[in-house]
């Protein structure tokens, strides 16, 4: 069954929940309280929780307006997500800019290297959706050459390289402002046969 988008009041509803929740988050890795003032804040969480879960959306399927709402890396209902906005660009490719929170730290002070693969991850793929070529990741090679920070601006870009068949390559990277390039990244994509088009 497929299910309508949210309406629009019920998306801003959402959006300001998830941006409170980002902050909670961010808060509990950081919160210096004392034992009594923890288990307060667990007590009324757990109310809240159960408030949220009471009324569920079933899981979305590929293709709804809502499919993405979830999504680690650009869900606008995930808190865990940075979140990324994509730009497609005039020439081909796609660029992201993002401040990563401490809720992404793997080292002290750093992003940790998987939250790295996995923005990469998403933007490849986003790369080659933007000239038809849909995909499951089947390989991605990494390549770290500094350490990514939280809490500085960040630049990811992405392009489609080839194809042969089913498979679809695509390379990116992360960067500084300055072009500094932190991390490098290379995926193989393999077209699912349920993929809508011709290839």
């Amino acid at each position: 069954m497929t299910l309508e988008a949210p309406s629009a009041s019920t998306y801003t509803a959402l959006l300001a929940l998830v941006a409170q929740t980002r902050a909670l988050m961010d808060a509990v890795v950081a919160t210096g309280a004392d034992d009594e003032e923890i288990a307060a804040v667990t007590e009324e969480l757990r109310a809240l929780t159960e408030r949220l879960d009471a009324v569920r959306r079933p899981p979305a399927e590929v293709g709804e307006p809502r499919w993405l709402m979830g999504n680690a890396v650009v869900g606008a209902a995930n808190p865990f997500a940075p979140p990324i906005e994509i730009e497609y660009l005039p020439g081909g490719g796609v660029r992201a800019e993002q401040v990563f929170r401490p809720l992404h730290e793997g080292p002290p002070g750093l992003v940790h290297g998987g939250v790295s693969a996995m923005v990469l991850d998403h933007l490849l793929g986003t790369a080659l959706g933007a000239v038809g070529r849909g995909g499951l990741t089947a390989s991605l090679t990494m390549t770290y050459r500094a350490p990514v920070p939280f809490g500085t601006p960040v630049v990811a870009t992405a392009e489609y390289t080839r194809s042969e068949g089913r498979k679809s390559w695509a390379d990116g990277r992360m960067a500084l402002p300055d072009g500094t390039v932190l991390v490098e990244a290379t995926g193989l994509f393999i077209t699912p046969s349920w993929f809508p088009g011709e290839l």
